[in-house]
Formats: C-alpha cells, structure tokens, sequence
C-alpha cells in the first residue's frame, strides 16, 4: 500500500467515526496513528467521555470485531487471556479463549485489576500471543489495545508499573467537548444511536497493509540521531529519575513516520516528532518526587533545548 493509500484510508475511517464521535480530531489521529503503527493506546479520562463508544466505531468502521473487559479487583487472569479447562463429555481439556481474543480490546479502567492480573495482558500486546500451560496461541490481527483509567480516583487502584506503561505507544485525553460540541452530542443522540447505523469503510486486510507499509516513510539520518538525543536529553533531565528507553525511541520513530503520512509526505520532518512526542514519552520517564514541572512541562522543556536538524540534511539518501 503506497503512502497515498494509507493516508486516504485514514482520512476515511475518520470521517466514519465522525458520523458517532462529535469533535475530538487531534485525539482521532492519535487513535489511527497508534493502529497504523501496531501500538497501543493508554486513555487517561474521567468517565463518560466517549471512550468505549470510539473504541466501538473504530471496529465498525474498519469491520472488526470488539470486546471490552472491565477491570475490577477480582478479575482474575485467565478472563483476560483465557483457560484450559477439563470438558467432562470429551474427557479432555478444552482451550477457552479470554476478552483478548479479538480485534479491538477496551480495558475498562486497567488500574483498578491487580497486579498479576495486569501482567496477562504484557504478552498479548507485545507478542500478539498468548501462552496457556506451555501451549502458545496466536491473537487476530490486527490487534489494538484502548486501555482506560481515571486520573482523578486513585482508592482501590493499582498504578501501572513502568514496565507496563511502557508497552503502550501513547497516553492521551480526549478532554471535555466545547460548549458547541456540546450542544451537537445531544441533537446528535436525541432520536437514535449512530453507531446503530455505522457501516464499515475499511477491511481489516487493508489496516495490515497500512501497518506493513508505513514504515517506507523517508527517514533521514539526522532525524534518527535527533530521536536519539532527545532521549539521552530526558536520562539526564534533573527532574527525571528514569528516561526514555530504547523502546520508547522506536515508538517515536514509528508514531512520527505515521504522522508524516496523515499530514500527506512520504517522508519525516522534524515537526512530526515534535507534534507526537509528548503523548508517546510522557508516560516513558519518571519524575522525581520533588520535580516542580509534569512531565507535559519536561518534554517541552526538552524539545526547545534539542538542536533541531537542518532542511539541507533531511533529504541526503532519499530517492
């Protein structure tokens, strides 16, 4: 699939949420930037912002199937991955596969699981697999991860550790609507539910073309050395105890070249990493207890003090 075609294919499958979702477009491109690139997203909102409803129209627009776990205390691992359990009218034991299984997967405020029930999901969203019993299973594809979890409650949660923090490409907000979008939810959803009546756009065929060819994207040398130092820039940050990872770099990289095909280039500028990277590395550092800035402040503060490539180098190699 050439650049054009995945950038048609976007525009596409968002003008279909749209129909649903009122408003919120810098959040329905970071939503398509994350599937295009195989990543996952961590929602960070208070409830009733339109969250499972997006997650729901972005499967029916590209015609795939939905499920969403809600996370509770007492969920236990196997409901999320899934279980060998003995049938006693075969006399054998009998796979039943767990809410991953699908295509599109909303965990309902993750944080409130516990811990081991969290890890079930660290192989699935990294390996698109599951291992039951020494036996491993292969998830469909694509499959894309909307974890939720409210930034305001903090009693009978569990915070996501690091490392599970750091299996998520981004973390973004959807925010409160306008008064104007407002007043459309409500002419909107006054009669009848649109999401009833949403058709699908895409095939799921055409999101594993997109994810298999965005990354022809023009990458010049001077972008990777850029992505690089802005991560050696947050290991040394005084107000940052824990860096952006090696991961968290091809994250950057990833994300950015998809953002260079929403914007309608075959190739990166300096400005796609700049406008991606705060949701793809503020959950990737850790502040210091006594830090005066959030981590919105210390990313920023980063990007303005990292030397920017110049425009003779961008194009050295490109065809």
């Amino acid at each position: 699939m050439h650049v054009e075609e995945i950038k048609a294919l976007a525009d596409t499958i968002k003008e279909n949420i749209r129909r649903v979702v009122v408003g919120h477009d810098d959040w329905l491109d970071l939503l398509l930037i994350a599937l295009i690139a195989r990543g996952h997203v961590l929602l960070e909102d208070v409830p009733g912002m339109g969250k499972t409803l997006t997650a729901k129209a972005l499967a029916k627009s590209i015609g795939c199937d939905a499920k969403r776990i809600q996370f509770t205390p007492d969920l236990l691992p196997s409901d999320v991955s899934g279980i060998n359990f003995y049938n006693q009218k075969t006399g054998e034991f009998q796979f039943r596969p767990g809410a991953v299984f699908t295509n599109i997967l909303l965990a309902d405020e993750i944080n409130r699981a516990t811990p081991r029930t969290q890890a079930s999901l660290l192989e699935c969203m990294e390996e698109r697999q599951v291992t039951i019993d020494g036996i491993t299973h292969d998830l469909q594809a694509p499959f894309f991860v909307i974890a939720t979890q409210n930034p305001v409650e903090i009693q009978g949660t569990f915070p996501l550790p690091e490392a599970q923090l750091d299996r998520f490409l981004m973390r973004v907000s959807i925010g409160y609507p306008t008064e104007e979008q407002g007043v459309e939810i409500l002419s909107r959803f006054r009669k009848d539910d649109p999401l009833l009546s949403l058709k699908p756009v895409a095939t799921a065929e055409e999101i594993l073309s997109a994810q298999a060819s965005y990354g022809e994207v023009h990458v010049a040398e001077d972008l990777y050395v850029y992505i690089v130092d802005i991560a050696n820039r947050s290991r040394s940050h005084p107000d940052v105890t824990l860096g952006v990872s090696p991961r968290g770099t091809q994250a950057l990289l990833k994300a950015a070249q998809v953002k260079a095909i929403l914007m309608g280039r075959d190739y990166m500028l300096p400005e796609d990493v700049r406008a991606i990277a705060a949701p793809v590395l503020c959950h990737r550092i850790l502040l210091r207890s006594m830090a005066p800035h959030g981590a919105d402040a210390v990313i920023a503060d980063i990007l303005a003090h990292s030397p920017v490539p110049t425009e003779d180098s961008l194009f050295e190699g490109a065809e």
